[in-house]
């Protein structure tokens, strides 16, 4: 546990440490019936109506709290990351996964647990390639996964639409309509994977191209558009995309580039002993990485040989964690692949829902990652390594591209952030389907929009107090006691 990750003392409103199975090796079968009045018997703990409250922020000190994650981050790198957070509320709002948790751990919980993305914002959905080479949508970040209530990942995720709405300056009316389509999404999905088998459930996943094939007919001529734009650029981010980008040549031998801070190859990031000390730490740190892969992909991914690595800053919450790329090449100078190496550390959950029950930082965001995704990264592993300075970390590794995209959220419109409240209150909704007792969520949330309503008076006093807290981290700034390096 890391020093932000205190264990606290539970209130009766806080779920109990535990994962969303029992520990024991025998597992129990309720019945449908019995799983539908535990989901009904819920509603007396926390009604659907309760759901609407907000703590009170009185004691509160967000920026207290992002300032304890400091200690495990890369000093110099903090500067980008509370510039990054300093743009606009949305930002901050990424950037606050910590802080939202320590509020949600105040709020009511029904006691139905899943696995939980942890920071399931709108801006963490998106596209990426299957391995069978379809674009699919899903959940693409689980830095903080953990079992916990379902009903926090909905929250972060609605309470991000309104921010994003506030940003884009859609009207009162068109951020209500926007939210109560998101509370309706997920209730009802929810609904339709507790009608399913266990097989289907599982198998259940969003192709893009196929379900845009079908529904090309209903959209208009803009949507229609646009989403030939998002599917073609999600497609050219793939690894010679990224080789063309990141790479340059140095007396013939391909190199990544130097473009500090923000990437910056081994060579130039320490030299002497130092530099073959981390080298030989990252060299290690594949070897043993590659046993956590099934023996194919290990057979394919030892068809490559590594060329070069160097340190990248990715994101805007993770910005001060570790993480490095690295460059391998197959058959010639055409068959590039980039592997992202990324430090895991505690989830900012744990110190509210009780520690991982997977000691390794790395490994419980692979699992959770391949328990909540319908298709995972077919490179998706983990290592533990002993660093050049004598701290042991953990880290989790992927490819850096494979057909990335996601929505313009810069661009888009209120109609099109309606349809894509579908597309995440779906993901999620079969996300927690998947890991969790979909049959008495769906009974606890019934076919009222009593908890969309609800759902929609939290977002918006959230998004209230997350205004504040933005310019709370301002005021620091301009006060002198953070450092913040704005447009990097």
């Amino acid at each position: 546990m890391t020093k932000d990750s205190k264990p606290r003392r539970s209130t009766p409103s806080e779920p109990k440490a535990s994962s969303p199975e029992p520990a024991a090796d025998v597992v129990g079968h309720p019945s449908v019936e019995q799983r539908r009045a535990l989901g009904r018997a819920a509603r007396k703990a926390a009604p659907r109506s309760s759901h609407g409250q907000l703590a009170s922020s009185e004691g509160r000190d967000p920026v207290g709290l992002l300032r304890e994650q400091e200690a495990s981050r890369v000093a110099e790198l903090l500067p980008i990351r509370y510039g990054r957070m300093s743009a606009s509320p949305f930002a901050f709002y990424r950037g606050a996964a910590l802080v939202m948790a320590s509020d949600l751990a105040a709020t009511p919980t029904s006691g139905l647990r899943v696995q939980l993305c942890g920071d399931a914002h709108l801006a963490n959905f998106g596209a990426y390639g299957s391995p069978e080479r379809a674009l699919v949508f899903d959940l693409n970040d689980f830095d903080e996964t953990l079992p916990g209530p379902w009903e926090w990942d909905v929250k972060r995720m609605a309470a991000s639409f309104e921010i994003a709405g506030r940003h884009r300056g859609f009207s009162t009316k068109e951020r209500a309509r926007v939210l109560s389509e998101l509370g309706r999404n997920y209730r009802e999905s929810m609904a339709s994977f507790a009608s399913k088998t266990e097989l289907e459930v599982w198998y259940a996943r969003f192709d893009i191209e196929s379900a845009f094939a079908e529904l090309r007919g209903s959209l208009a001529k803009q949507e229609i558009k646009r989403t030939t734009e998002i599917v073609a650029r999600a497609k050219a981010h793939d690894s010679m995309q990224a080789y063309t980008k990141l790479v340059r040549d140095v007396n013939g031998e391909p190199r990544i580039i130097d473009d500090p801070p923000l990437i910056v190859p081994m060579d130039k990031l320490f030299t002497g002993e130092e530099r073959d000390a981390l080298l030989d730490q990252l060299r290690g740190m594949l070897r043993g990485y590659r046993r956590t892969l099934t023996s194919d992909r290990r057979h394919l991914l030892e068809q490559f040989r590594l060329v070069d690595m160097g340190r990248k800053v990715v994101g805007v919450g993770s910005v001060g964690t570790r993480a490095f790329i690295g460059l391998f090449l197959g058959r010639d100078g055409n068959d590039p692949l980039f592997l992202q190496m990324k430090e895991a550390q505690a989830s900012v959950l744990e110190r509210f829902v009780g520690k991982s029950a997977v000691k390794h930082a790395g490994q419980r965001v692979v699992e959770g990652q391949r328990l909540m995704q319908a298709t995972s990264d077919i490179f998706l592993g983990w290592q533990h390594v002993t660093g050049y300075d004598g701290v042991e970390r953990d880290f989790y590794i992927r490819q850096l591209r494979d057909w990335k995209g996601s929505a313009d959220l810069e661009r888009i419109i209120p109609r099109g952030m309606e349809l894509y409240t579908r597309l995440c209150g779906w993901t999620l909704a079969r996300a927690h389907a998947r890991s969790g007792d979909r049959i008495a969520i769906a009974s606890y949330l019934g076919n009222s929009a009593s908890f969309d309503v609800a759902l929609g008076e939290f977002a918006r006093a959230y998004a209230d107090q997350n205004e504040g807290d933005f310019a709370l981290l301002q005021k620091a700034i301009a006060d002198g006691g953070i450092k913040a390096t704005s447009g990097v």
